[in-house]
């Protein structure tokens, strides 16, 4: 068994188990866009970062593909965790403004405002579609191709594949695929309309190390006399 310390809590866990798995079975929420249980781990979206090690050797890694070491110590929601993933969701909410997923994931986060040109791209390129058809469905009927900017995902030579099934699969997980709103001005590209947001309940000033991670939060419902 490895052990290591999430967020101050000591765990043990079999070898092979990603920081992810580990976290989550503390109960640490930790979001992802292209990762899903029962697919192989990709690591393209990084919003998954946590942090690693001690002082100036503390660094961001990719939690869905990164294994359980024994003795690392890992916090899922320090200050320069929560500094990243937010700007992880600016750059993908200028790349897929109209997606519903990463709105909400933007409110939740407290993105109150678009920074970066606005694309209107139809794909982040996360591959959840690709490794569905390929590890779920059994037909590998879409693929990536190219690289670089001109990367996308497609059936080779963008001729109509003949293994594929219609099934949806591809649609069902693609988090770009759930539009909402077509806002156009940046100040209104983050909707959150329909998002379920709890008030922040702690002073995120005197917290480094660990913001508040309770969802909901406990805290907000204690009554303050």
């Amino acid at each position: 068994m490895i052990e290591l310390t999430i967020n101050g809590l000591k765990l043990s866990v079999e070898k092979g188990t990603t920081l992810l798995e580990a976290a989550r079975f503390l109960g640490f929420p930790i979001p992802t866009l292209c990762h899903m249980d029962g697919l192989t781990p990709y690591g393209a979206c990084r919003l998954c970062v946590v942090e690693i090690g001690e002082g100036a050797r503390a660094r961001l890694v990719s939690s869905c593909t990164y294994p359980a070491e024994d003795g690392l110590k890992i916090r899922t929601a320090s200050s320069r965790v929560m500094k990243a993933r937010k700007m992880i969701l600016e750059l993908l909410l200028a790349s897929c403004p109209q997606s519903k997923t990463i709105q909400d994931l933007a409110s939740a986060y407290e993105v109150r405002q678009q920074r970066f040109k606005q694309e209107y791209e139809t794909c982040i390129l996360c591959g959840l579609c690709v490794r569905m058809c390929e590890e779920q469905m059994m037909a590998k009927a879409i693929g990536f191709r190219g690289r670089g900017e001109h990367r996308s995902i497609g059936t080779p030579f963008d001729v109509q594949s003949d293994v594929c099934r219609l099934c949806g699969g591809c649609m069902y997980v693609c988090p770009a695929c759930q539009l909402r709103c077509t806002y156009t001005e940046p100040e209104k590209a983050i909707c959150g309309g329909c998002a379920n947001l709890s008030p922040p309940c702690l002073e995120k000033e005197q917290f480094d190390d660990m913001m508040c991670y309770m969802k909901p939060c406990v805290a907000c419902e204690i009554r303050k006399d």
